[in-house]
């Protein structure tokens, strides 16, 4: 019987992936993925047998991953974590008595976050403004909800042709709990070829510039810039101040 792993190959690029992801890579008979993700990876998957598809067939991929992994030692990858809008979660919705390991990676926040300094210090989430998934009333409850109780806010799947205004109308809703001078980054392939990043205040935040390459990060009410980074204190000062 042949082995399943789910793997998070983090930002794409080979440097920034676990010696655990590429080792099981290197081990697998096949690997299957989106053609994209695919194509991140190739010079590891030269020699192996390919399984790949486009955008809106993840459950196709999942099912012969299964399938394929009753007799072959399988790779199933996505960039980021495997358990963070990965395929873990579906894998194992589908999954019978397979054999199957989960392996992370680098998500978009904590890879976005490196780029620009430390905004993510304090608690924290990500919501994604995919509608594919998720209604997008509870997307937008889920966003006021997190900016009222002062999480740092990272948007996966910020933009697209097809909800051109969500993120404006997220911006906006988290305006109402936060001063002007908050800080929001837009990092475009954050650790990959093409990388970019921008830094904004609230007020002057450009949602223009946001597509889905991008990952969009805005601070608590504590979190500011300082020599261009940007920061969100943990509260080491005020421990010190009261030791």
């Amino acid at each position: 019987m042949g082995k399943l792993r789910v793997i998070g190959i983090g930002p794409g690029s080979i440097e920034n992936m676990s010696l655990r992801a590429l080792k099981a890579i290197e081990d697998s008979d096949v690997i299957v993925g989106y053609n994209k993700y695919i194509d991140m990876i190739k010079e590891l998957v030269k020699d192996k047998e390919v399984y790949s598809t486009g955008m809106k067939a993840e459950e196709d991929r999942c099912k012969e991953a299964l399938s394929l992994c009753k007799n072959k030692n399988v790779a199933l990858i996505s960039t980021g974590d495997a358990g963070i809008y990965g395929m873990a979660g579906l894998i194992l919705e589908l999954r019978n008595d397979e054999d199957v390991e989960i392996i992370p990676g680098i998500t978009a926040s904590s890879a976005a976050g490196s780029i620009i300094g430390a905004p993510l210090m304090h608690d924290n989430c990500n919501i994604s403004l995919s509608d594919l998934m998720t209604p997008y009333e509870d997307i937008k409850k889920r966003v006021k909800l997190a900016a009222e109780g002062d999480f740092i806010v990272s948007l996966y799947n910020p933009k697209s042709k097809g909800r051109p205004h969500y993120l404006r109308e997220c911006i906006d809703i988290i305006k109402e709990f936060r001063e002007d001078t908050t800080p929001v980054a837009v990092v475009r392939h954050a650790l990959r070829e093409g990388q970019s990043y921008k830094l904004f205040t609230i007020k002057d935040f450009d949602t223009e510039i946001v597509d889905m390459m991008s990952i969009v990060i805005i601070g608590n009410s504590k979190s500011y810039y300082k020599d261009g980074k940007f920061i969100t204190p943990r509260g080491y000062e005020n421990k010190r101040k009261n030791s």
